[in-house]
């Protein structure tokens, strides 16, 4: 059911390492023409292959994002300017004059035409226990929760802080906001009591939503403790919306409110508010290892035309695939590629609440034959982990319905990714290594998309997306315009879903992202143009080690080590070092059954160092290590391990986040021996 004012406005959704090179055919045929895969191509005069769409994308960048906008999004009322921005003053503005609604793209055109679609898959737990909900269902959802939300005085510019595993009721709360015209920060389900009361008091939140206990990898966690923890120092918090996961009671007070019985009290029937394009969409905290957490602004039309797009194109999705993404939604890769993305594009997406490992290592690829996942997309270091366990557990399951494989979060290294694309993809699936962050938005550069039968290079990101324009910079500030270049990596262009500002600190925004190389974006990132042009992401600027005036990318180094025969996984940290600057000390993670002794292992990675790299490179210290103290998301928390190389245990910091608590004194102790007798350097 929906207003006159919407139904008329609906659009249809048109419809120097190893260098071995994958090949890959997108079975577009002889016939292959750029109007097939992008529609809007046919209006671009000139334009008959990708590259030539690519370049038209760059060159002529209104015309291209207007027509595109135009095209797949549905608005109350026209935009009247495609962009107005200016990096001198961190000014990003686009689709002005424009008014949509961020649930009615997502859901409401898509009820309209196959509301009986299954538009989410949750992934429970415990495994053959999925739950399918359709785009009828989780419109009926979105809107009981958005009448609760405004019943609770929930408004228009309020900031709703969702703190809730990955489940259906998740994704309801954030398009919920969406619609009633609310901001919704999420917080990832494992940050501490204090990480979280930082988020909430930032946001300015006045509700909070969240589940009486979370469940992952067999394991209970009691979130709405760690919720009640935190909102006795949020003096701005009225109300906690507690959804019940488990069937366990937990105390409740005054202040919250019992989610799923309120809900089921309201129409199925919410007005969606009409929003200019450049509103506030969702606030997303990122963290460094020092300062006060960001919280960077998205906006509406821009993100999800951005998010919608790249899904689409970098992936291949095709209507009627299950887009498997099993990244957790309160980073940025689930709110764009579990989330806004896939439900933009009517796709069916999955939700993913265990872990790689349980019950079992197979747990991924029995969920890719159960489900019938066409689009695999993970990160390289649960890749590694599940390469330790050997290809048995792959191969003891049906993955001929995977026709894209897709990696987030850091560069992957080319054992993994040969791994990936020979066992998981049979040889057959294109590996995406993708590169972006949370301030992009969405994938700024990947290797699809491509013309047909594009070459593959492993352990690369490769080509930028449409409108992405990407350029190196040296120490100086001088663009560097040859191939075979390595410098800091920029953009030297506005697109439509990167951040917007730092939530009340715009003058930070400007400072971090537009003063280091005035006229560019700085990412942050270091990369490496090969001389064929395509893109190596280095890591971090950060994480480059600087051994003797020579700059040294932590991923680069990690990528060798990482291909010793018994190395299932490597982290390379720069330390201080009284006669070279920086030393560097590598933690590694035998694979199963691998047994050698350290001094032994420490030669031979020092002579596979110095014969792929240079002598300058090799390791002063390497030591072994059950695991990487990570996140639970998956990523190693080498702030905690450059502290321990330091010798600054005493300032480890907010340790809340470990899947591991124990691995980190593991490796504290391992450090202490080695250090102690120094009998590596």
């Amino acid at each position: 059911m929906m207003c006159s004012l919407w139904r008329g406005t609906l659009l249809t959704l048109t419809s120097s390492l190893n260098r071995r090179v994958f090949q890959c055919c997108r079975q577009l045929g002889r016939s292959y023409n750029i109007a097939s895969c992008m529609p809007e191509a046919v209006a671009f005069q000139g334009v008959s292959d990708h590259s030539g769409l690519y370049k038209f994308s760059v060159n002529e960048s209104d015309r291209f994002w207007g027509a595109v906008a135009r095209q797949r999004l549905s608005w109350i009322s026209p935009f009247h300017t495609v962009q107005n921005c200016d990096f001198s003053q961190g000014k990003i503005k686009w689709f002005e004059g424009g008014k949509l609604n961020v649930s009615v793209n997502c859901l409401d055109r898509h009820v309209q035409t196959c509301p009986e679609r299954v538009a989410l898959i949750w992934e429970r737990d415990e495994p053959g226990t999925e739950v399918k909900i359709t785009y009828r269902q989780l419109l009926e959802l979105t809107c009981r929760l958005g009448n609760l939300l405004k019943r609770q005085g929930v408004r228009r510019g309020d900031c709703v802080t969702i703190y809730m595993p990955p489940c259906p009721l998740a994704m309801a709360s954030m398009l919920a906001c969406a619609r009633i015209g609310a901001a919704h920060n999420v917080v990832f389900a494992g940050f501490s009591s204090e990480a979280l009361a930082d988020r909430i008091r930032d946001a300015q939140s006045s509700t909070v939503i969240t589940v009486n206990q979370g469940v992952r990898g067999g394991k209970v966690v009691d979130l709405k403790r760690t919720v009640d923890q935190a909102v006795q120092n949020c003096p701005t918090v009225q109300q906690v919306l507690v959804a019940m996961r488990t069937e366990n009671t937990v105390p409740m007070t005054d202040r919250d409110v019992p989610l799923e019985e309120e809900m089921m009290k309201e129409d199925v029937v919410c007005e969606p508010v009409a929003m200019d394009s450049e509103d506030v969409l969702f606030l997303l905290y990122t963290s460094g290892s020092t300062g006060k957490p960001k919280g960077l602004v998205h906006t509406q039309a821009g993100y999800l035309l951005y998010t919608s797009l790249t899904h689409r194109y970098v992936f291949n999705y095709h209507d009627g695939d299950v887009f498997g993404c099993v990244a957790d939604i309160g980073w940025i890769t689930g709110h764009s590629y579990i989330v806004y993305g896939p439900l933009c594009n009517g796709g069916t997406t999955v939700l993913f609440e265990s872990t790689p490992v349980y019950p079992n290592p197979g747990r991924y690829w029995e969920m890719v034959e159960r489900l019938g996942i066409n689009q695999f997309y993970g990160a390289p270091t649960a890749i590694r982990l599940l390469l330790k366990y050997g290809d048995e557990w792959v191969q003891n399951y049906n993955r001929s319905s995977l026709k894209t494989l897709g990696s987030v979060g850091e560069p992957i290294n080319t054992e993994a990714w040969e791994w990936y694309h020979r066992v998981v993809g049979d040889g057959r699936c294109p590996v995406v290594d993708t590169w972006w962050q949370t301030e992009t938005g969405g994938i700024c550069i990947a290797p699809r998309p491509a013309d047909p039968e594009a070459e593959i290079v492993p352990g690369m990101a490769m080509h930028p997306f449409y409108g992405i324009k990407p350029a190196l910079l040296d120490t100086e500030g001088e663009v560097l315009s040859s191939n075979d270049s390595t410098g800091a990596l920029c953009i030297s262009q506005a697109w439509p879903g990167m951040a917007r500002t730092i939530h009340n600190h715009h003058q930070r925004f400007t400072e971090t992202y537009f003063h280091p190389y005035p006229g560019f974006f700085f990412t942050g990132d270091g990369a490496h143009r090969s001389k064929e042009g395509y893109y190596q992401i280095i890591g971090r600027l950060d994480d480059v080690i600087n051994v003797s005036g020579h700059r040294l990318g932590t991923a680069e180094l990690e990528d060798v080590v990482n291909q010793c025969p018994g190395v299932a996984e490597s982290a390379a940290i720069g330390y201080s070092h009284d006669i070279k600057g920086e030393g560097v000390y590598v933690f590694v993670v035998l694979k199963k059954a691998v047994m050698v002794e350290e001094d032994v292992l420490a030669q031979q990675l020092r002579e596979m160092v110095s014969r792929s790299i240079a002598k300058y490179a090799c390791p002063d210290f390497i030591q072994v290590v059950r695991c990487l103290p990570k996140t639970r998301s998956g990523k190693i928390m080498r702030r905690v391990l450059r502290k321990v190389v330091e010798r600054n245990t005493d300032e480890l910091g907010d340790l809340s986040t470990l899947d591991d608590p124990d691995s980190v004194h593991e490796v504290i102790r391992g450090h202490r021996r080695l250090r102690g007798d120094g009998k590596q350097q």
